[in-house]
C-alpha cells in the first residue's frame, strides 16, 4: 500500500470502529436495562427497539450510497454521522421504550456503510483493496470483542443513558477523523459526477452482483441465527455468561491471521477458491452444530466451532465489498455497495427474527439446518462466481486525492 492508501485504510476503518463501538457497547445490557423503562415489561416491545435500527439502516443504505455517488462520499459520511449522533443523543435523553425505538430508528437512519466503503473503494487500487476492507473487518471484530468485556461494567456505572451518550461523542469522533484525517476523495470528474436516473434498478439487476447480494443476506443471516442458540449452549456447557467473551475473544483474534491466507491467495488469483472455502467451512460449522446442539457440546468443541466460523465469516467479510468495488460500474460503486449493505442488514434482521421463531417452535436443531441449508444454497449458486483479476500493482496508479 501506498502512504495514502495507508491513511485511507486507517481512518475510515477507524470511523467503522467508532460507529461500531457505540452500537456494540448497548447491545450486550439493553434488554436487562430497558426493563427499567416506561413499557419495558413488554419484550416484545424491547426487541423493537432493539431491531428497528436494523429496518431503517437496511432502508437508508442504498438511498444514501446513491447520495454519495451524485454529492460525493465525505458529505453523506459526515451527514450519517451527525443524524446516528443525534439519535444517540435522543436515546440518552429517552423516558420510555417508545421513546427507546424511535431514537433507535434515528440512528439507523444515518447508514453510512456504503458510502464508506465506497470512499475506500475510490481511495485504493484493485490489488491492495481487500487489505483495506480487511482492515474494517479486523477493527469492527475488535471493538465487538471489547464491548463484550466493557459494556456490562460500564452500564453499571452509567446506566443505558451513559452509554447512548458516550455513542454520540463516537459517533462526532467519527465526523473529525472523517474531515481531518481521512484522504479528500477523487475528483468527481473521475467518479463520473453526471449518475443515470435508473442506476439504482441497474446494480439491482447486474448479472455478476446478485451472488454477492445474496451472499451476505445468507452470510449475516445464519451469524444473527447462530446466536439466538450459542449463548444458550455455551451456558449448558457451564460457561456463565459473563465469561462468555473468553471464547469469543480468543476466537476472533486467531480468525484474523488467517486472513494473511486470504491475501495471498489473493495474489495468486485464487479468490474464487478462498470464497468457496470459505462457504464450505460455514457450511460444515452449521451441520456439525446440527449434529452437537442435543449432545452437549463442551466448551474447547465449541470453542473449535467459533474458530471455524469466524474465520470463514472474517474471509468472506473482508472479500465480499472488495469484489463489489471491483465489478460494478466505477459511477455506480457507491449504489452497489448500498444495494450490498441493505441485504446485509436484512440479513442481520432476518436471522434475528428466524433464529427465534425456530428454536421457539422446533428447537436448537432447527436453527442450525436452516443455517445449513442457506449456507449449501449459498455455495451453490455462487460456485460460478465471476472473480476479477486485478492487474500487477505495477500496471496500477497509486490511488490519489483531488
Amino acid at each position: 500500500m501506498t502512504t495514502a492508501e495507508r491513511r485511507a485504510s486507517q481512518s475510515l476503518a477507524g470511523i467503522f470502529a467508532l460507529r461500531m463501538l457505540g452500537l456494540f457497547l448497548v447491545l450486550p445490557v439493553f434488554a436487562l436495562e430497558a426493563r427499567h423503562y416506561p413499557g419495558g415489561s413488554d419484550p416484545a416491545l424491547i426487541g423493537l427497539a432493539m431491531g428497528i435500527y436494523g429496518l431503517t439502516q437496511a432502508v437508508m443504505q442504498a438511498p444514501l450510497g446513491l447520495a454519495s455517488d451524485r454529492f460525493g462520499r465525505k458529505r453523506v459520511i459526515v451527514l450519517g454521522l451527525l443524524v446516528f449522533a443525534a439519535g444517540s443523543l435522543w436515546a440518552a435523553l429517552a423516558g420510555s421504550v417508545h421513546a427507546l425505538m424511535a431514537a433507535r430508528a434515528l440512528q439507523g437512519a444515518g447508514a453510512v456503510s456504503a458510502a464508506a466503503t465506497a470512499l475506500l473503494a475510490d481511495l485504493t487500487r484493485d490489488a491492495v483493496r481487500t487489505k483495506g476492507m480487511a482492515l474494517v473487518g479486523i477493527s469492527i471484530g475488535l471493538v465487538f470483542a471489547l464491548s463484550l468485556i466493557v459494556a456490562p461494567p460500564l452500564a453499571a456505572r452509567v446506566g443505558l443513558p451513559g452509554l447512548f451518550g458516550l455513542t454520540a461523542v463516537l459517533a462526532l469522533g467519527g465526523v473529525l477523523m472523517v474531515l481531518w484525517w481521512t484522504p479528500p476523495e477523487p475528483a468527481r470528474s473521475q467518479t463520473s459526477a453526471s449518475v443515470p436516473r435508473a442506476r439504482l434498478a441497474d446494480v439491482w439487476r447486474h448479472p455478476h452482483l446478485w451472488r454477492l447480494y445474496l451472499g451476505i443476506f445468507v452470510l449475516h443471516t445464519v451469524q444473527m441465527a447462530m446466536w439466538s442458540v450459542l449463548p444458550a449452549l455455551l451456558v449448558a456447557a457451564g460457561l456463565p455468561k459473563a465469561a462468555h467473551w473468553h471464547v469469543y475473544l480468543p476466537a476472533v483474534l486467531v480468525s484474523f491471521l488467517m486472513l494473511g491466507t486470504l491475501f495471498a491467495m489473493e495474489r495468486r488469483g485464487q479468490m474464487a477458491l478462498a470464497q468457496r472455502a470459505a462457504i464450505a467451512l460455514l457450511l460444515l460449522v452449521q451441520w456439525l452444530l446440527y449434529f452437537w446442539a442435543t449432545r452437549g457440546p463442551g466448551i474447547w468443541l465449541l470453542g473449535a466451532l467459533l474458530l471455524l466460523f469466524f474465520v470463514a465469516f472474517n474471509v468472506l467479510e473482508a472479500s465480499q465489498p472488495s469484489l463489489i468495488s471491483r465489478l460494478a460500474p466505477v459511477p455506480a460503486r457507491g449504489a452497489a455497495l448500498g444495494v450490498y449493505n441493505t441485504l446485509q442488514s436484512l440479513g442481520l434482521f432476518a436471522g434475528g427474527a428466524l433464529g427465534g421463531g425456530l428454536l421457539k417452535a422446533f428447537g436448537a436443531q432447527a436453527v442450525f439446518a436452516v443455517a445449513g441449508a442457506l449456507a449449501l444454497l449459498w455455495l451453490l449458486l455462487g460456485w460460478a462466481q465471476p472473480m476479477p483479476k486485478a492487474p500487477p500493482l505495477s500496471q496500477q496508479q497509486p490511488a490519489t486525492g483531488q
